[in-house]
């Protein structure tokens, strides 16, 4: 009977011993879930801060007054304009009709290129490879 008694007085104190180191888990991560909380806060308005301020920086009017101020430009006149005919004349066509485009053939060598295996300086180069 003792021998029970001994048994269940220990079965009891490593059950509480097991509930209060849940306890104390369950209250760390919920200080932790807190302080993340927190910092999430401060960062949403750090975000918020930083976003106002670029509103302030990217202003329409603050950008014309900086660009008046700073940048030599002057406004632009109708008589700037020129007619059509005065345009020069379009520069001579380098690829012949019906022959194959260049940049095409360019861009077949790239991708031949790409589906090849590539050789880095870490790798050491392979016994009758190039």
């Amino acid at each position: 009977m003792r021998l029970i008694h001994l048994l269940v007085i220990g079965a009891l104190v490593f059950a509480a011993a097991y509930v209060y180191r849940i306890k104390m888990e369950s209250t760390e991560r919920t200080e932790r879930v807190l302080r993340l909380r927190a910092q999430i806060r401060e960062e949403r308005d750090a975000i918020a801060v930083l976003r106002a301020e670029w509103a302030k920086l990217d202003s329409p009017l603050r950008l014309q007054g900086l660009a008046e101020r700073h940048l030599p430009l002057k406004p632009l006149n109708a008589n700037q304009y020129d007619s059509l005919k005065n345009l020069p004349d379009r520069p001579p066509s380098l690829v012949k009709p019906g022959d194959p485009d260049p940049i095409g053939s360019m861009l077949e060598t790239i991708e031949a290129r790409v589906d090849a295996p590539v050789t880095t300086g870490s790798i050491p180069r392979q016994e009758g490879s190039r």
